[in-house]
């Protein structure tokens, strides 16, 4: 690894940090139902919206929008699935393209409708224009618009203040944040060289005299979207290593910088609706910190790569480039699948399968643990369910009852926090264990690079990332199925649960601070919830990663 890889990797970086505090500042705004710069060019566009949906801009309880969130959605993917189903007897089909089966069409519409985009078909292929349109576009607006909605709504039952309507913020995320970005930037894209068209695929006639066809569409649309909404997925098989939707260093840059941006901004936005700016901080520090260090380990291993046997027996290291795109290099490829699975996107400008074991590892760590930035909206509140069980570890320490903004935390906040935390290995690794005793013919690798397989998927399905180790026969029933219900529950239960123990909070009484409250916007309290992140979460895990990479790395030893 050069300076110069490492000068680009802390440029990209700081660029991206130094964004993450106005464009909080920003949304908190948004949120707070503040004027804002976007008001005369969106505000006119939501009033046809309200007017067709019958939204009132009324106040529900936590049960409401629960509700609201998951009946929402649930008929969205229905809708889609339909689309997906007919997608041969639509129009804007160049290609041809079949419908999809049906086990395929609803682990794809329930994929992009929880933020996962996990794709057991491959892009180009798979979908005709309409599908990649009207269905997956779509979604990738309204998936991640849901889950910020949630995650405002948590916020400001934290604060004491009502929740709010969830079709305002729903919408509300859409036309003042999302879509503007995302149009500005699928320009840029453009500008850069990706593909916006609704031609079909450009046929060629190589040197040889054979004919190529070379595929395209409108793919800049979608992966404008696809990045700043932390949605993932690729209208290309091999998703960002492709040079039409990655097409040089600065479009790679562009979309980290744009993962990274939601996730990171949202401790700031915090911070300001429940007038604890340095709380804020805080937890933003507190994520850097783990972000730095998974990202100094991945760095490390993709660099030196595997032990390697000359042929004078000579142990030696050499970097992995194995699955990597040459245009970006080892760094720049383990820079990218660490991002990637902090932030929840799930694109991938390098195939997980090929990282080296502990790099595997730390993809997988970060998705297990899910609080390292963490996708946008869902991600956050995962972060703050851990800072709750922090302040609750600490008051044990102390036999005082925890305060949280002002708020006892006690049984039935603890319930639904324990239920919370229980339900993501339940989903993990129950599937990855009937994966392997039923389907082991769909695993690719045997041994432990094949446990780390099943375990990838389901953890990816799970944390709604929607990378995967690839290797694995996946396009069947069983695999559709399996991972299109640990994509729901994965995504709707941990909202709800934590709506729940939210709504709970803010029923209750504010109690004054005082010299035996635990502050939560101090150093230590952030080493506190790192250490809750590390010994609740990652232990958790560590049995099954013991078995699969960390065994895979042990092996590889000389």
């Amino acid at each position: 690894m050069t300076m110069i890889s490492l000068a680009a990797i802390a440029v990209t970086l700081l660029i991206a940090l130094l964004l993450a505090r106005p464009a909080g500042l920003y949304i908190a705004q948004v949120f707070n139902y503040e004027r804002t710069g976007l008001d005369r060019w969106f505000g006119w566009l939501e009033k046809p919206i309200y007017a067709l949906g019958g939204i009132r801009k009324e106040d529900q309880s936590w049960k409401q929008y629960a509700m609201a969130l998951l009946l929402s959605n649930s008929v969205m993917i229905l809708l889609v699935y339909l689309i997906f189903r007919f997608q041969g007897m639509l129009p804007l089909n160049p290609g041809g393209i079949a419908s999809m089966e049906p086990t395929l069409a609803f682990n794809t519409a329930i994929s992009f409708m929880t933020n996962t985009n996990l794709q057991h078909y491959s892009g180009e292929s798979g979908l005709s224009y309409l599908s990649q349109m009207v269905g997956i576009i779509f979604m990738m607006f309204t998936a991640p618009a849901s889950a910020l909605a949630g995650a405002i709504a948590f916020i400001r039952a934290l604060s004491g203040k009502p929740l709010g309507n969830f079709f305002v913020d729903m919408i509300r995320c859409i036309t003042r944040i999302l879509l503007p970005v995302s149009f500005v930037l699928a320009v840029v894209f453009v500008a850069m060289g990706v593909p916006q068209t609704l031609e079909p695929a450009a046929v060629a006639r190589t040197m040889e005299g054979a004919v190529q066809e070379i595929a395209r569409g409108p793919v800049a649309s979608f992966l404008s979207i696809k990045e700043f909404g932390n949605n993932g997925g690729g209208f290309f098989g091999v998703n960002s290593a492709h040079p039409f939707e990655n097409p040089s260093g600065f479009s790679n840059f562009l979309q980290i910088v744009l993962m990274l941006l939601l996730p990171a901004s949202l401790p700031f936005t915090y911070g300001k609706m429940v007038g604890n700016k340095k709380q804020g901080r805080v937890l933003f520090v507190s994520m850097l910190m783990m972000f730095v260090v998974l990202l100094g380990v991945s760095l490390t291993s993709e660099n030196t790569g595997n032990p390697v046997i000359n042929a004078l027996g000579i142990q030696h290291a050499q970097g992995s480039m194995e699955g990597k795109e040459v245009r970006f290099g080892a760094a720049e490829s383990a820079l990218y699948s660490v991002v990637t699975t902090a932030t929840e996107t799930g694109s991938v400008n390098t195939m997980h399968d090929s990282l080296t074991p502990i790099g595997g590892l730390v993809a997988m760590g970060n998705m297990m643990l899910n609080t390292v930035f963490g996708g946008v909206g869902a991600g956050f509140i995962n972060v703050l369910m851990y800072a709750m069980i922090a302040v609750f570890l600490s008051g044990l320490m102390v036999g005082r009852t925890p305060e949280f903004l002002g708020k006892k935390i006690e049984g039935k906040e603890m319930k639904l926090i324990a239920v919370t935390l229980i339900i993501s290995p339940l989903l993990i690794l129950l599937p990855t264990a009937l994966a392997l005793y039923a389907h082991p013919d769909t695993i690719s690798n045997q041994g432990f690079h094949g446990l780390s397989q099943a375990l990838y998927e389901f953890t990816s399905s799970a944390a709604n990332n929607g990378s995967g180790f690839e290797g694995l026969g996946d396009a069947t029933p069983f695999w559709n199925i399996s991972t299109g219900i640990v994509m729901f529950i994965g995504r709707y239960f941990p909202v709800i649960t934590m709506l729940a123990a939210a709504g709970s909070l803010a029923a209750k009484k504010s109690v004054p601070e005082t010299a035996g409250t635990f502050r939560t916007d101090n150093i230590l309290f952030g080493a506190v919830f790192i250490g809750a992140v590390l010994i609740v979460g990652a232990l958790t895990f560590f049995p099954a990663v013991a078995l699969g990479p960390i065994a895979e790395y042990l092996t590889l030893k000389p």
